[in-house]
């Protein structure tokens, strides 16, 4: 055998690697053959949108057969809040136009097709930012449907328990009577602005929660890693409460189970990106180092 058929014996191992080195090391697009264009890119979302469009309206549909019980539901802390708060009679909402109820029972509709669509359209979403990830990535699919769905679902009733209780509390406790001659401050609940207020604050609630998963998956595609969550939980805490101040009534006790929880979440989310996520890199880690020394010698100085 020659010289030159032993070195292209020794070569072709090595060749033989190259394309299954390439295939792991190409764009996540790749994997799947070929690169997706604009176009393309605006197809699937439309159609993705479409099917969480069809699966909303057929939670609504679901949720309208069970309207009544649902409002049974939601009016439990306020009617709970009236009565600690010795108003007479029974806890009441109110509609002011003939239509005004049938509104109202729709918008409602809503928030429980919402919550009934809430697995399907959260694997809408995940399909359509998967040809953007590696096999490895497209792995998460269960468990980001679950785990959004549950934090989704979680973080509004987490709001309901503890938060609407407090926050009807604040509300009702304005009325009464003032003056001399004893006026009286009776509430007039309307049922459709009541809804609006019940919708912001488990939208609020249910949106916050998802925080975790949020900056999971950045620091899983790599936007993001463990050291720099840590360098921002300070400006986050601000963040925070500022968002608890615009969701909640303006108590101190109402922001502080909106924003307590804020900030718990994040430190989780610090958790996990450090678990899963992918590592810093080295320049990071030694810029990192070296503020943490001079920290450290400032507060000794």
């Amino acid at each position: 055998m020659s010289a030159q058929t032993k070195t292209a014996a020794a070569k072709k191992p090595a060749e033989a690697k190259k394309p299954a080195e390439a295939k792991e090391s190409a764009a996540p697009e790749e994997e799947d053959g070929g690169a997706m264009t604009f176009w393309d890119h605006l197809d699937e979302l439309r159609r993705r949108l479409t099917k969480s469009i069809l699966a909303f309206v057929t939670g609504c549909l679901v949720a309208w057969e069970f309207r009544e019980q649902l409002l049974a539901v939601l009016v439990e802390p306020f009617a709970g809040s009236w009565s600690a708060q010795g108003i007479e009679g029974p806890a009441a909402l109110h509609f002011a136009a003939p239509g005004e109820a049938f509104v109202a029972y729709v918008k409602l509709s809503m928030i429980g097709g919402g919550a009934f669509a809430a697995p399907f359209m959260f694997y809408q979403l995940w399909a359509f930012v998967a040809p953007g990830l590696y096999a490895r990535e497209k792995k998460f699919v269960i468990p980001f449907v679950l785990s959004s769905t549950l934090l989704f679902v979680g973080g509004g009733y987490f709001g309901w328990l503890t938060v609407f209780p407090i926050t009807f509390d604040y509300f009702l406790s304005m009325s009464g009577t003032v003056g001399t001659q004893g006026v009286a401050i009776t509430p007039t609940v309307m049922m459709e602005p009541y809804l609006d207020f019940v919708m912001q604050l488990l939208l609020g609630f249910g949106i916050v929660f998802e925080l975790p998963l949020l900056l999971l998956f950045l620091s899983i595609t790599g936007i993001v890693n463990y050291l720099q969550l840590i360098r921002f939980a300070r400006w986050w805490v601000l963040i925070a409460f500022t968002i608890a101040a615009f969701l909640t009534p303006p108590d101190v006790t109402s922001q502080m189970l909106m924003g307590v929880p804020l900030v718990t979440l994040y430190g989780v989310s610090i958790i996990l990106a450090y678990l899963f996520g992918k590592r810093p890199s080295p320049e990071q880690l030694a810029e990192w180092k070296a503020s943490r020394k001079k920290k450290k010698a400032g507060a000794e100085a």
